[in-house]
């Protein structure tokens, strides 16, 4: 029977709307929404959230209505009861709007099967408990664990429609440890780590196997390959006229733009990832490291991906003694770390004409320190191997175009940590080299342009299948390509003027250089000499030549003098929490970032970056060097304004210098830069202020035109 009051007639439609659930949950595949009625669909995500808030409270409510303090209430179980018929109508109102809208295309797969069920089974269990808690058999357990059920399967259906609608586990994601672990750049392949995490991250949430947006699914290759509704999502080679991009670069309020409006946008690196990837024929099983060293795309991965491994040794060693180290640096041998903090050393001898056993000898004091020795292209004999055995801990040993023929090469055989000899363009004798078999743990043998036959060689790679035998190339006429010289310095940066440290691993090779940013040529430019001192702020280009070989790419280093380095340093900005490095220190650590403006060696930010150096004791600087990326794939740019402000103290500070670099050009090359700022000032000062300032907008050739570009810096040299 129909009661007549308002709160029949709520009842009577709560029954009705159950009602028509069933029937539309018993139709299934078969119902066919009309247009029409298909914006009903649509206000399911509107209109959700009311029934959640009050089904809550009414849960709550009934979850204590049987306490003594509650049951005798009677406003308290009527505004109970009112909530719950509120909560249970709007509840298969949402339902029903939720099963109109599964209805469309688009709305697949297990997260939707889950949330429909799970949102349907709300108002069912809501509207038995409306039915039944005023029988007098319902009790306390009963009204809990009905509330309990309720708020449970309330929180089910909202993960489940979180993940629909922002993409898979997207309420537990924050406390969940599913980030992908950065990969090393030497195993990375350029789809699998750098576009798939983007379309992850960015677009699965719409086009996924439950939620098909538009037909298109992003989850494997094949589905990205075949697109969706309105046709392939990219042309491979060919960025300009690919769906993809289009839709990425729309602006956020156009309707078609990609990820909609109030996602999650991609970033000018993420965006010119895929740019780049789709320009190189999307290639979805290429490495990383497949790409040429100043390919855009290589230098970009390095904001995702990690440095290429290496394993690190460690050494149950002590350093030596820095005035050791000191002393035994002069012109015709070099004494330096093998990294930063190891007490490891490696030694360079290369006078030939200042050579004698008794330098060898006199390396004594740091014998157990020395794990690389590099003597080639002196006239080293193999009397000398006995001396070079008590270095216990030496792991790397260049021998190469010296006088040893290897008859000595017991000797050393106690080097029990030795890995790589070299005995390139020495005149080995090959019965010699039958006393390899007692070198333990050797890995690599150069033994090329020594003189022994095919048979030869051969027969000592059987007899030893466990060293890697380096022996050069076959001569088949053709001109070979030199590589480059290799800079053995260690410190790019420098107080006191130091030597050019350069060698090449081959013979007769003529390594010309110059110092003034032109590129070294055979004829003209200087001959490498040892004994080259670097004193300024210096850039070194180098090429390698030898008749009847092609010459060698060039090879660039630069070297920074800094006179006076500031006793403390401060951040007047804010930078970009990816690049903050070791704060305001990274620009006075000396160590300079290197082109992977991902590895934590460099500050930046899209913003003015201001710091200021404090002196101790006043100094007269002359000029002031700020060093600075530029790679115009990943929107970073050089400032388009440096101000340099001095004085006694912060205070007290005047503009003394003011450099404005030339602007951003579209096809301009990465490179690292130190710029010169020419400081106006005569007297002395102790505060220096640096203002580094971002172009404003970038121009429209570039795909993130109108933004501001990237401020990277990593050193500032006073001079």
């Amino acid at each position: 029977m129909i009661k007549s009051s308002h709160k029949g007639i709520a009842g009577n439609l709560l029954f009705a709307f159950n009602i028509f659930i069933v029937i539309l949950l018993l139709a299934g595949n078969h119902l066919v929404i009309p247009r029409w009625l298909q914006p009903v669909g649509r206000l399911h995500p509107l209109i959700l959230h009311f029934p959640i808030v009050i089904l809550m409270i009414a849960m709550l409510l009934e979850f204590f209505r049987f306490r003594s303090a509650f049951i005798a209430e009677k406003f308290y179980q009527e505004f109970t009861t009112t909530l719950l018929l509120a909560g249970a109508i709007f509840s298969a109102i949402t339902a029903i709007m939720g099963l109109f809208l599964s209805r469309e295309s688009g709305y697949d797969g297990s997260d939707i099967q889950w949330h429909k069920w799970f949102g349907v089974s709300i108002v069912f269990i809501s509207t038995f408990i409306y039915w039944l808690r005023t029988n007098t058999w319902y009790n306390s357990v009963m009204a809990r664990s009905g509330s309990v059920i309720i708020v449970l399967f309330l929180l089910l259906a909202g993960h489940y429609g979180a993940n629909i609608t922002h993409g898979d586990n997207f309420v537990l994601a924050p406390v969940m440890q599913n980030t992908r672990p950065l990969v090393p750049i030497d195993q990375a392949l350029v789809y699998r780590d750098l576009v798939q995490p983007i379309f992850e991250n960015k677009c699965m949430g719409c086009h996924n196997p439950d939620k098909l947006k538009g037909g298109l699914m992003l989850v494997d290759e094949k589905s990205i390959l075949k697109g969706g509704k309105t046709g392939k999502l990219f042309v491979p080679g060919q960025p300009q006229i690919s769906l993809l991009l289009q839709r990425i670069h729309l602006p956020e309020e156009e309707k078609k733009h990609m990820p909609p409006s109030g996602k999650t946008q991609l970033t000018p690196a993420e965006m010119n990832v895929l740019y780049l990837w789709i320009k190189e024929n999307a290639d979805f099983k290429k490495k990383v490291t497949d790409l040429p060293a100043d390919d855009s795309l290589r230098i970009i991965a390095s904001l995702f991906l990690k440095p290429a491994e290496t394993p690190e040794e460690h050494y149950d060693f002590a350093a030596a003694d820095e005035k050791v180290v000191k002393k035994l640096n002069n012109n015709y041998c070099g004494v330096y770390p093998l990294a930063e903090g190891s007490p490891a050393l490696a030694v360079d001898v290369y006078n030939k004409s200042a050579y004698s056993p008794k330098i060898l000898e006199g390396l004594n004091e740091i014998k157990k320190q020395v794990v690389s020795l590099d003597l080639h292209k002196l006239p080293v004999k193999d009397a000398e191997l006995k001396t070079i055995a008590k270095f216990e801990n030496l792991r790397t040993l260049d021998l190469n175009f010296t006088d040893i023929t290897g008859n000595s090469l017991k000797d050393l055989a106690s080097l029990k940590y030795l890995r790589s000899l070299s005995l390139a363009g020495t005149k080995l004798n090959p019965q010699a080299l039958s006393q390899l078999h007692s070198f333990k743990n050797l890995k690599e043998l150069s033994i090329w342009n020594t003189g022994l036959t095919t048979a030869e060689v051969q027969s000592l790679k059987s007899a030893n299948k466990n060293i890697t035998i380096i022996e050069g190339f076959k001569d088949d006429g053709k001109p070979m390509k030199l590589i480059p010289p290799q800079i053995k310095n260690t410190a790019f940066v420098f107080t006191k003027p130091i030597p050019l440290l350069m060698g090449h691993p081959i013979k007769g090779v003529n390594m010309r250089y110059t110092t003034d940013g032109t590129d070294p040529d055979s004829i003209k430019s200087p001959l490498y000499q040892p004994g080259v001192l670097i004193s300024a702020n210096t850039t070194v280009k180098a090429k390698a030549y030898k008749a009847g070989w092609y010459g060698s790419d060039i090879v660039s280093y630069t070297f920074y003098k800094n006179t006076f380095k500031p006793d403390s340093i401060a951040l007047l900005t804010q930078v970009s929490e990816l690049y903050q490095a070791d704060g305001a220190k990274t620009l006075i650590d000396g160590e300079l970032g290197g082109m992977n403006f991902g590895n934590n060696k460099w500050l930046a930010a899209q913003a003015d970056i201001g710091v200021v150096l404090f002196f101790k004791d006043p100094v007269k600087p002359r000029i002031l060097t700020l060093d600075c990326l530029k790679v115009p794939g990943a929107q970073i740019f050089l400032p388009t304004e440096i101000q340099v402000w001095g004085g006694k103290d912060q205070q007290h500070l005047k503009l003394i210098s003011v450099l404005r670099p030339s602007g951003p050009k579209k096809d301009d090359p990465p490179l690292i830069i130190g710029l010169n700022c020419k400081l106006n000032e005569t007297n002395p000062i102790n505060c220096i202020k640096i203002v580094a300032s971002p172009i404003k907008k970038l121009p429209k050739w570039h795909s993130a035109k109108g933004k501001p570009s990237w401020v990277f810096m990593d050193e500032v040299f006073v001079n």
